[in-house]
């Protein structure tokens, strides 16, 4: 008998800020530009893609060409987005 799979899909588990904000500080603690973009993507699909553009003065497919993992969007977009999101970034001294 085969299991049956389906993808994951992380934005299913995005239901709160905190888990927001948890998720992106993780992908920001990567360092990876094109895996922060997904995320924010992630997050953005999680609270409703349409929604998130409009708050962020952009169009529908515009977000999602800007945040799809891969991509490199400007800081002006991520900061419009993290704002539309009713999110903040934060700095916070490196641990070396």
């Amino acid at each position: 008998m085969a299991i049956e799979t389906r993808p994951f899909d992380p934005a299913a588990y995005l239901d709160s800020n905190e888990a927001a904000a948890e998720y992106l500080t993780a992908a920001l603690e990567t360092g990876d530009v094109s895996f922060v973009a997904g995320a924010l993507g992630v997050v953005a699909r999680a609270r409703g893609m349409a929604r998130i553009a409009k708050g962020a003065g952009l169009g529908r497919e515009s977000l999602y060409k800007a945040l799809r993992e891969g991509a490199n969007p400007e800081l002006s977009t991520v900061l419009r987005v993290v704002q539309a999101l009713g999110l903040k970034l934060t700095a916070a001294p490196a641990n070396h």
